[in-house]
């Protein structure tokens, strides 16, 4: 009888550590799964902030573009297009009368895209830019 009532308590203790092991190891992938979503969302992340930083330096870089056109040609109007590989930018000078200028740029890289519109109230005998701002 002490052999049949020891076994049931034998098993009893091998079905709850089975059961803990079973917890535990569910716990534990939910854990690792959780840590590989968020790695994996954190590195989506940083990519877009890396593309939309890039995409900011070639807007910046037509923008520079785009003055020295006027710097080297007064009356300059019109568009023009920068390409760095896949990435571009394009900027578009428009006369809003006499001296004054409007400039706007577009730039793209891969999913992020950077506007900035300047404007320019003088431009000889050198250029006056009285807004340079970042645009939605």
């Amino acid at each position: 009888m002490y052999i049949l009532q020891n076994k049931k308590f034998l098993n009893k203790k091998g079905f709850i550590t089975m059961f803990s092991v079973l917890i535990f190891g569910s716990v534990a992938l939910a854990i690792a799964s959780s840590v590989l979503l968020l790695g994996l969302g954190s590195s989506k992340t940083g990519f877009i902030i890396e593309q939309s930083a890039k995409a900011k330096s070639l807007a910046n870089l037509c923008a520079e573009a785009s003055l020295q056109e006027i710097r080297n040609s007064t009356p300059f109007t019109g568009t023009d297009t920068i390409n760095l590989g896949v990435d571009y930018c394009t900027y578009t000078v428009l006369n809003t009368g006499g001296q004054n200028r409007t400039i706007n740029i577009n730039s793209s890289v891969g999913t992020a895209v950077r506007k900035i519109l300047i404007t320019i109230d003088k431009i000889n005998p050198s250029i006056n830019i009285t807004s340079w701002q970042e645009v939605s």
